[in-house]
């Protein structure tokens, strides 16, 4: 069958990460490797970077089926892909998948969606083009969502063949995440052995967390052209025989690669030797959850971590010449004071990438009841759900002055000349002008969203 896969582009409410970082569609890509084994004919659309409308592609491609990925950002701007896919071919089926399809699958009841997969992405796509193909009943099919079905047992292995990063090719020189340019992405491992009570990784699992196998990994990352490699586990810094046998292939292979991971403070504050054996083999940065620089925050989050194991972390990640990416969560609580202490925290911690996220209680995690009456934005208002709108009323400013702290912390932060000088050094005149482009289009953003309050 014609098989024509889309990655949407956000819709413009959506406070864009796009403008600093735009990765290769890597769920597309296993997707499309897996349906071309079986004999199909795939295409892969990454609509963020196509100027031309959804429409000419279903003229030009004449899919009989249209597969869509989608974050909780993304529901509205998929619906809209479904309707004007069935204006122009009704007879064309549209599936939609992805992280928030398998969490809140009911969100995406829709009449010109026929198939929402709550689960086991990659078999179940494969299950309902092999019943379409054979004229078949597909509603019963396992893993696919219905309204009165019980949810679908989900895997915890997973043996399908390496993504075709070649579905994608016309598209790859423009994937890249800040400062690694040109990227790739990779995979390593399913879910997270942690329970922080705000995160949404687990949800996916269902709890469950696996790792692929390390020969396996170390074939598909000999395929990559791309020396820059973004390891997209929830969490990369777990096991530690399972790292210091990953360098140690590395070495043995002579591959150069340079990679960016996702890893925990206090995996890094109690395993300094894997970190420098990380760093020997490519490392280059980490993004790490530092959440909070107060104590009894960590513990509302469920952290099971310290502030002083960030800074720890940190310190351990200076010494190896690795960059950290602290992600940061902003308390709903907080008044100008608190943005205050954060901001000299950081400064003291002596870090220049930083990601604020406001405090929001994403549906299908256990917080979402408990604020559920507290909602500033309705939940059919999808296209705010991206973790850099306030979802819950401040109880100390205004919505308005709430915006204007975060700007001001980013601009305090990645503006200060010491900063500055660093990434000059580090990355040159031109990637740092990319960079501040894009940081300027989102801080556009947030002052249309203070205007609006």
């Amino acid at each position: 069958m014609r098989i024509l896969l889309i990655r949407p582009r956000p819709d413009k409410e959506t406070i864009g990460l796009q403008n600093v970082m735009i990765c290769e569609p890597l769920e597309l890509e296993y997707i499309g490797a897996y349906m071309e084994s079986l004999g199909h004919v795939v295409t892969i659309i990454d609509m963020i970077l196509e100027k031309k409308p959804l429409g000419y592609f279903i003229k030009e491609y004449h899919p009989e089926v249209v597969g869509i990925t989608s974050y909780i950002a993304h529901v509205n701007v998929v619906k809209k892909y479904a309707q004007q896919i069935k204006r122009v071919d009704e007879a064309c089926r549209v599936l939609v998948g992805g992280v928030h399809a398998e969490v809140v699958p009911e969100d995406f009841k829709d009449e010109h969606i026929d198939y929402v997969i709550c689960g086991n992405g990659l078999k179940t796509f494969a299950k309902i083009v092999k019943s379409l193909e054979q004229d078949e009943k597909s509603s019963d099919i396992d893993g696919v969502w219905g309204e009165d079905k019980p949810g679908c047992l989900k895997e915890n292995t997973f043996h399908y063949p390496h993504p075709n990063r070649s579905l994608v090719a016309r598209y790859r020189a423009k994937y890249y995440y800040m400062f690694h340019n040109p990227c790739a992405l990779i995979k390593t491992s399913y879910g997270c052995p942690y329970k922080c009570s705000f995160c949404f990784c687990r949800e996916i699992t269902d709890g469950k967390y696996w790792t692929r196998d390390l020969e396996d990994i170390m074939e598909e990352l000999k395929s990559i052209s791309e020396k820059e490699i973004y390891i997209v586990d929830d969490d990369f810094l777990v096991d530690r025989d399972r790292l210091l046998n990953f360098c140690s292939r590395l070495k043995a292979d002579r591959l150069d690669k340079k990679f960016l991971i996702y890893g925990r403070s206090d995996f890094i504050a109690d395993n300094e030797d894997v970190i420098k054996a990380l760093a020997s083999v490519g490392l280059r940065a980490v993004i790490v959850g530092l959440e909070s620089s107060r104590e009894e925050e960590l513990k509302k989050y469920n952290k099971k971590s310290s502030v002083a194991l960030n800074e720890k972390a940190i310190s351990i990640l200076k010494k190896y010449d690795v960059e950290c990416y602290g992600t940061l969560i902003l308390g709903v609580d907080w008044d100008a004071q608190d943005f205050n202490r954060l901001y000299q925290w950081i400064r003291k911690i002596d870090i220049k990438f930083i990601n604020l996220q406001p405090f929001t209680p994403m549906p299908g995690t256990q917080l979402f009841d408990a604020y559920k009456d507290k909602l500033i934005i309705s939940r059919k208002q999808y296209e705010k759900w991206d973790l850099a709108h306030l979802t819950v009323q401040p109880t100390k400013m205004s919505v308005r002055s709430y915006y204007w702290q975060i700007i001001k912390l980013y601009y305090k932060v990645t503006m200060h000349p010491r900063n500055i000088i660093k990434m000059m050094r580090a990355y040159g005149l031109k990637e740092n002008l990319k960079l501040s482009l894009g940081a300027s289009k989102i801080t556009m953003q947030y002052f249309v969203k203070m205007f609006k309050n």
